[in-house]
């Protein structure tokens, strides 16, 4: 796999949250022109992007901020039981601590952190912008 894409409001917030997770920001850019709308099935577009890298550097998230042509659909309440592509998990070292940190940039937890027997400590949380993240924190032998 190469990415996984994610569209946001604003990419400056959305980079500070995922880079709270671990990620680094690998690169911004802009893609206009008619070439991308070839590829998409959008039309002529203008979209800002970053690519955004987990820290084992096998994984990439490509945050896009479509300025044009405007965003036509909104799952930010969607329930995660909803059809199609919804959330995005990562392993962390301490959910707890991390939800503590998120909730700085505007996360709300979606239900509450719970074990799984005693693999993991799971939850759901909502980004300010709607995105909905799962984090997984492995319990015993890391």
């Amino acid at each position: 796999m190469d990415n996984v894409g994610i569209v946001v409001e604003s990419l400056d917030e959305a980079i500070s949250f995922f880079t709270e997770i671990g990620l680094k920001l690998e690169g911004r850019a802009s893609i206009t022109g008619e070439w991308t709308g070839r590829v998409t099935g959008l039309g002529n577009q203008n979209v800002e992007i970053a690519m955004m890298v987990t820290p084992d550097g096998h994984s990439r998230l490509e945050l896009s901020r479509f300025l044009s042509p405007a965003i036509v659909s909104d799952h930010r309440n969607a329930p995660v039981n909803a059809l199609g592509y919804l959330r995005v998990m990562f392993t962390v070292e301490d959910v707890n601590e991390l939800v503590a940190r998120l909730t700085k940039h505007g996360a709300q937890l979606v239900g509450e952190v719970v074990n799984y027997e005693n693999t993991y400590r799971l939850c759901y949380i909502r980004a300010k912008d709607g995105l909905l993240i799962g984090l997984a924190e492995q319990l015993g032998d890391k």
